[in-house]
């Protein structure tokens, strides 16, 4: 594509990715405390910081969800299914071998297809499956007493713990791999720019 830019990262797209990132952060880091009981930090506070930035999160993600809505950002979540799995196989080959022997992006970034095929899958399963599945399980946890007493013999409120902490864990594994993948462009700052500056 040379030198040509395209505006693909408009100012409520830059907001509401930064407010994601650094709430992503405060849960993560305040739920490892939760977890682990460090002594370097006031258990109580630490819910109460991880509640507050759960419920903005949650508040975040419904303007995202607005915003898919009415802009045409929600276009670039539609997976066309035909062909997805050998797009996919091909955009691996490329993250594996590819990108190190200097061959060129098999789907390049355009106006109608801001991601590739496994950006594409991976962000949709991200925003539209993991996110509401830990926004439903936080607010569980939020409000203990209506929650189900048993399901498969497994105490109700374990179970929806049990299901915060993988999905957790699975943003937690997404957000390395996203920073990762996000210094691969010409240089490791491109991308970064294109975050704060809104062009690619």
């Amino acid at each position: 594509m040379g030198n040509h830019k395209l505006y693909l990262y408009p100012v409520w797209i830059r907001l509401w990715h930064v407010i994601n990132a650094l709430l992503c952060l405060i849960l993560i880091i305040t739920g490892f405390v939760m977890h682990f009981e460090t002594i370097f930090f006031d258990f109580e506070t630490t819910v109460k910081v991880h509640n507050v930035a759960g419920v903005i999160l949650l508040a975040n993600y419904l303007i995202f969800i607005f915003g898919n809505l009415v802009t045409t950002n929600g276009n670039h979540y539609t997976l066309e299914c035909k062909g997805l799995f050998k797009r996919i196989f091909v955009q691996i080959r490329y993250y594996s071998f590819g990108v190190f022997k200097g061959e060129e992006t098999p789907y390049p970034t355009t106006e109608a297809n801001k991601f590739n095929p496994v950006q594409q899958i991976t962000y949709t399963m991200i925003m539209y499956g993991l996110l509401p599945i830990l926004g439903l399980t936080g607010v569980a946890l939020l409000y203990p007493e209506n929650i189900l007493f048993n399901v498969l013999n497994i105490e109700g409120i374990v179970l929806i713990d049990i299901i915060h902490l993988i999905g957790g864990f699975f943003i937690l594994v997404f957000l390395i791999i996203h920073i990762y993948f996000s210094t691969m462009g010409e240089k490791i700052s491109t991308h970064f720019k294109s975050i704060i500056n809104g062009w690619h």
